[in-house]
């Protein structure tokens, strides 16, 4: 089997966690404490290569109150959004493993099931283009066209359309996530009015 895809969701880690208070000054830090853990061999392994020492408290679940309940000195659990470390009284000291979702398949697949993963890619593929991803449409005068299209580059460059009133045009582009508030404040700036701004499903390249 072997790795086709990375599909961007279902993110998380395998991390150590200590209490909030702790000065953590790296994995000596660890030496000679007790981890509670549902990953027990993953956990010693690293610490093996590592050369420290630690005692390891096997948990089947609730690995995050153990630390609390005085079971352990600190724990190494799989961590999303930290959330639940935060309402333990815990913080993230060291990422050991980071993992995500990924579509693996057989190396020697049949021409035909070749030409279905083609067809599956395609459309995973398509859908991660357009994560993070905003359309936006807009009016502006003719005069800032040029300003707007440096803001708005979009996948080739941007749409634009001539509107009944005369001087003035349609702009039609697509803006990322990370930058949407600051280009939004500056093509006010410009005069852009009517600015429609549209959740994209799929974006195909």
């Amino acid at each position: 089997m072997v790795e086709i895809e990375k599909l961007g969701f279902g993110n998380c880690r395998l991390s150590l966690a200590i209490p909030k208070d702790e000065v953590y000054t790296g994995l000596d830090y660890f030496n000679g404490k007790r981890i509670a853990t549902s990953y027990p061999r993953i956990l010693r392994n690293f610490f093996q290569e590592k050369g420290i020492d630690v005692k390891i408290e096997e948990l089947g679940g609730s690995v995050e109150i153990a630390t609390g309940i005085g079971l352990a000195d600190a724990i190494f659990d799989i961590v999303s959004t930290g959330s639940t470390l935060i309402m333990n009284g815990l913080k993230e000291a060291e990422s050991i493993i980071k993992s995500e979702a990924v579509l693996i398949g057989n190396k020697n697949l049949s021409p035909a099931k070749t030409e279905l993963l083609k067809q599956l890619l395609f459309r995973i593929k398509a859908y991660k283009n357009g994560r993070g991803k905003k359309y936006v449409l807009l009016n502006a005068p003719n005069e800032v066209i040029p300003d707007i299209v440096k803001l708005l580059p979009g996948m080739r460059s941007p749409s634009i359309l001539p509107l009944a009133d005369k001087g003035w045009s349609s702009v039609h582009s697509v803006i990322h996530d990370d930058d949407f508030w600051e280009v939004i404040d500056e093509l006010k700036r410009l005069g852009a009015e009517g600015i429609l701004v549209v959740p994209i499903e799929k974006m195909i390249i």
